[in-house]
């Protein structure tokens, strides 16, 4: 276990959501895309406190990928600056984990 991470990451419409969630698929770079939403997000932006609904994107894939799923999010995503976070899945279902192995193979 260890070679696996899991990236959020929040757009603003469920439809980027989407876009997201398809590309990463479609392209190998995520074995499984959750969208969530909506959530409400409070942040400061150009020093003002903003509160927001979002669409949360759960991202499955594996450590190697990850540089490629963050350009492929950039090239889709309307921020200026998305969120874009991974941290390493520590374990979980030999099963799942060999199936997910599969859907990102290169």
């Amino acid at each position: 276990m260890g070679k696996y991470i899991q990236i959020s990451t929040t757009t603003e419409t469920r439809q980027y959501a989407e876009a997201i969630a398809s590309a990463l698929v479609e392209q190998k770079l995520a074995g499984c895309v959750q969208i969530i939403g909506p959530i409400v997000s409070t942040y400061r932006w150009d020093g003002d406190v903003e509160c927001e609904e979002e669409w949360l994107c759960s991202i499955k894939t594996s450590k190697e990928l990850f540089t490629d799923v963050e350009k492929t999010i950039k090239s889709i995503h309307p921020y200026d600056v998305p969120e874009i976070i991974a941290v390493p899945i520590v374990g979980g279902s030999n099963d799942y984990l060999s199936w997910l192995g599969e859907q990102v193979a290169k």
